[in-house]
């Protein structure tokens, strides 16, 4: 085997009754650290220590693993502009956190005839996303919704988009007006309004009139 010594040192190739009598000469212990190479590579080291080091690296690298988690953000074929822009600041939102958000089309009664109307709002989104998302799946009719996956542009760095009550100081320092103080910490106001935007539209999914309605193509 070949034999690395306690300060890194190469100490040559032996037999292992040696290398396990200058371990003990030395209080250490003689561990094998790469079984696959020709010969075995074994290291004189405190096995206690070694066994720490390698628990603490293990919890080192997964502390920095990052859950990607996927997001998902309802739409319909005719979202009005600031609905549109309240979608698209949490979906920069997601993005800038690392995660994926998957865009979803919700067609109700006869809209389910114009597929088009939902793929132009999706591709309207991605080009206000371009320069922070890439697609990883491409719009795709499933019964009556259309999904399409994006994802954080690798390499690059999504500033994370104002609060709306950052947004309306700002107005009103703008307008040169009384700017109120902030008291505690604010609520996440994207994900309210993202959610009132989905109450309303899933009250307006259950309003629908299925019967009228041609099956999906």
């Amino acid at each position: 085997m070949r034999v690395i010594g306690e300060d890194g040192k190469q100490l040559g190739i032996m037999l292992t009754h040696i290398a396990i009598r200058i371990a003990e000469e030395k209080g250490l212990d003689l561990v094998e650290v790469n079984p696959k190479a020709a010969p075995p590579v074994c290291k004189i080291i405190d096995h206690g220590k070694f066994k720490y080091e390698e628990a603490r690296k293990k919890r080192t690298a997964k502390k920095k693993q990052s859950v990607v988690t996927v997001k998902e953000v309802k739409l319909r074929p005719k979202t009005d502009v600031h609905d549109l822009a309240v979608k698209i600041r949490a979906i920069t939102r997601f993005l800038a956190e690392g995660n994926k958000a998957k865009l979803v089309i919700v067609f109700r009664g006869r809209e389910i005839v114009h597929p088009e109307t939902g793929k132009a709002v999706l591709l309207k989104v991605l080009a206000e996303l371009q320069e922070w998302a890439v697609v990883e799946q491409m719009p795709l009719m499933e019964g009556r919704r259309m999904t399409m996956l994006i994802a954080p542009k690798p390499g690059v760095v999504i500033p994370m988009p104002k609060k709306k009550s950052e947004l309306e100081r700002e107005k009103l320092a703008a307008q040169g007006k009384a700017v109120p103080a902030v008291e505690g910490e604010e609520e996440d106001e994207l994900d309210e309004e993202l959610d009132d935007e989905d109450e309303e539209e899933d009250e307006e999914d259950d309003e629908a009139e299925p019967e009228n309605a041609p099956p999906p193509p």
